[in-house]
């Protein structure tokens, strides 16, 4: 099986010799099954077993009521539990127990287990509760435009911050068409390896009905699929907006409660982020909207027709969302900081930059008593101090993870 270097993945193996069970959570078809069984591989383990909880016969088998009959179960396929094995699950929301079997035979034998689920709400909720301090949370995305690049076997050597705003044009050329796609098709690792343009559209449409039909179905009682994938698609038209949850309601015919709960789920399960206006009252902050992005630019892309410079913000959106917090700002004038990063750096996004874009950032960030400010640009018609081109945006050096 040939594996592709995730970001992720230095932090994960360094967990591998950990007792606390290395938790992988996503979306669906992130990456997360992949990452798994390079692990068993890199692992050093030799008892190795791996379930996937969508095979009835392996969620049978992990919903014995009698935890030892899973041990006298394993035994009868070779396990010896007198040494140390190692079990990776794949899918554990699918036994709604699990976390409490998990619990009995972490803290009775000498188990090493990898897991992974698709729900954010039931990984740091539910499973939190029986598994306080046996676990570590790792998060896993669709690829970033780094990652991209390497699974393209394009080498893109480190760029400190402070030069990643120096525009070098042999690797503009060598990087356009690639981040062209990023913005156009996103990241899921299969689109990107699949090399037609037909393949691409048809896996993200997969990909869209899979997350809807069995992720949610799932995860809650949606009595009609229709109505959330009419709520995706007004989202996708309204990236980079202020959620207005009175419109949502009027547009969908859906009740406020069920819109909230929806938008909810949508984010708990990886399809969508929101982020909070920047204020130094934080009551402001909870009354103020939140503006939305979708965590893949492909299913975004393919949920609605969506403006092009919404799309070239929601794949910046990503590619900064793991350098830590994401605010905006505005003024009752309207104007607006599109995102700023740790309450310490702000960032204007233009399809075609010019320096008065810059010049008004810097005049907005003023009121933050922010003086770190950028413009990131798509098409690079006119350099100037300050401006960064998309692609030249680094991946950060470590990973999202929780203990817990």
């Amino acid at each position: 099986m040939n594996f592709y270097n995730r970001n992720i993945y230095a932090d994960l193996s360094k967990h591998l010799s950990q007792k606390q069970i290395t938790v992988l959570t996503g979306m669906r078809r992130t990456g997360k099954t992949t990452l798994v069984k390079q692990l068993m591989h890199d692992s050093g383990i030799s008892q190795q077993y791996y379930f996937d909880l969508e095979r009835m016969d392996n969620r049978s088998l992990f919903s014995e009521p009698n935890y030892e009959t899973i041990i006298y179960a394993l035994t009868q396929r070779g396990a010896n539990f007198k040494e140390k094995v190692l079990i990776a699950i794949d899918e554990i929301q699918l036994v709604p127990n699990l976390p409490s079997v998990l619990k009995y035979l972490y803290d009775t034998y000498t188990i090493k287990f990898i897991v992974t689920g698709s729900s954010a709400y039931y990984m740091k909720n539910m499973f939190s509760e029986s598994l306080a301090g046996r676990k570590k949370l790792f998060e896993i995305y669709p690829l970033s435009f780094g990652e991209l690049l390497s699974f393209n076997g394009i080498v893109s050597p480190a760029r400190p911050p402070e030069e990643q705003g120096r525009f070098v044009q042999s690797e503009y050329e060598r990087f356009k068409n690639y981040y062209e796609t990023y913005i156009s098709y996103g990241g899921f690792p299969e689109v990107v390896l699949a090399t037609a343009i037909a393949d691409k559209k048809d896996m993200i449409q997969d990909i869209i009905s899979s997350y809807i039909n069995f992720n949610i179905a799932l995860l809650s009682d949606i009595r009609n699929p229709a109505n959330l994938y009419k709520l995706i698609k007004l989202l996708a038209v309204r990236i980079g907006t202020k959620l207005d949850v009175s419109k949502l309601t009027s547009l969908t015919g859906i009740s406020r409660p069920t819109v909230e709960n929806y938008l909810d789920l949508l984010e708990q399960s990886y399809l969508i982020r929101t982020i909070p206006v920047l204020s130094s009252s934080p009551d402001r902050e909870i009354t103020k909207a939140r503006k939305v992005y979708f965590l893949d630019n492909g299913i975004a892309a393919a949920s609605a027709e969506a403006g092009s410079g919404p799309l070239f913000e929601n794949a910046v959106f990503n590619q900064l969302l793991h350098h830590g917090e994401i605010a905006y700002y505005q003024l009752k004038t309207g104007k607006e900081i599109d995102f700023i990063l740790n309450k310490e750096i702000c960032y204007e996004v233009k399809e075609t930059a010019t320096e008065a874009d810059l010049k008004n950032l810097k005049s907005i960030s003023g009121n933050l008593g922010l003086n770190q400010g950028h413009v990131i640009g798509r098409h690079p018609a006119k350099l100037f101090e300050g401006y960064i081109w998309g692609g030249f945006i680094q991946d950060p050096l470590y990973a999202t993870v929780q203990n817990s």
